[in-house]
C-alpha cells in the first residue's frame, strides 16, 4: 500500500478576491509562505519517502521547503497542474457572470458536463491526476507521499478515487484550505481516504 499526504499550495496573490487560477503562474503571499514553512515543520517528522508538486511555482515552492526538511529532492509532474479554466482563467465568478452568464449558470449547475468555456474537461483533469498517483504507487508500493497541487484537481481526483460522481466535487468536499494535509491510501487498486483537510501542525510527533 502507499499513502499519499495530498496538499493545497499556500496562499496566492489571488487567493482574497477568489481569481480562477487555473494555468497562470500566480504567486505566494507572505502567508502562503508561512503555510509552507508550517508544512515543513510537519513533515520534518512525518516519514515522507518522496516529495511531488505540480510544475506552477506557487505548488513548487509550498513543496520545497518539505522536501528540504526531510532530505528529499522534491520532483514534478505536469499530470499535477490545476484545471485549465478557459475563458474563466484569472476572472472572478462576478465577472464571469457579466461575460458569459450563460455558461457559467451551466457550470455552477453541472462542472462536468457544461466545464467553462475553453476550460479543460474535467473527467480528463480527474484521470491525469489519478495516473499519476498510480504511478507514483507502483513505483512505492510502501511509499509515504507528499503531493502538492491545486483544489480543484485535488477535489476531482479525490471524487475520481473514492467513486463520488465528479459532478458532486464541490458538494462533498466544500472547500479545500491552502496548505491543509488530506491522506489517501492506495492499495490493491482501492482507494480509502484516512484524512481530510486537517490544518498542518508546527510540531507534530512522528508517525508509526
Amino acid at each position: 500500500m502507499t499513502d499519499f499526504i495530498l496538499v493545497r499550495h499556500g496562499e496566492t496573490v489571488w487567493h482574497a478576491e477568489n481569481r480562477y487560477a487555473g494555468r497562470t503562474d500566480v504567486p505566494l503571499t507572505d502567508h502562503g509562505r508561512d503555510q509552507a514553512t508550517a508544512l515543513a515543520a510537519w513533515a520534518a517528522t512525518a516519514g515522507l519517502t518522496a516529495v511531488w508538486s505540480s510544475p506552477l511555482s506557487r505548488a513548487r515552492l509550498t513543496a520545497a521547503p518539505a522536501a528540504d526538511a526531510c532530505g528529499l529532492a522534491p520532483r514534478t509532474d505536469e499530470r499535477l497542474y490545476e484545471v485549465d479554466f478557459g475563458r474563466g482563467e484569472g476572472l472572478t465568478r462576478d465577472e464571469m457572470r457579466e461575460r458569459f452568464p450563460r455558461e457559467l449558470a451551466d457550470f455552477l449547475a453541472d462542472p462536468v458536463a457544461c466545464h467553462l468555456p475553453g476550460g479543460e474537461h474535467p473527467r480528463r483533469a480527474a484521470e491525469r491526476a489519478a495516473a499519476c498517483l498510480a504511478d507514483l504507487a507502483r513505483d512505492e508500493p510502501s511509499g509515504r507521499i507528499l503531493v502538492v497541487a491545486h483544489s480543484t484537481l485535488l477535489r476531482l481526483l479525490l471524487c475520481h478515487l473514492l467513486g463520488i460522481p465528479l459532478a458532486d466535487y464541490r458538494r462533498v468536499f466544500p472547500r479545500l484550505d491552502n496548505g491543509a494535509l488530506t491522506e489517501i491510501r492506495l492499495a490493491h487498486g482501492h482507494t480509502a481516504l484516512l484524512s481530510f483537510n486537517t490544518p498542518a501542525p508546527t510540531q507534530t510527533p512522528a508517525f508509526h
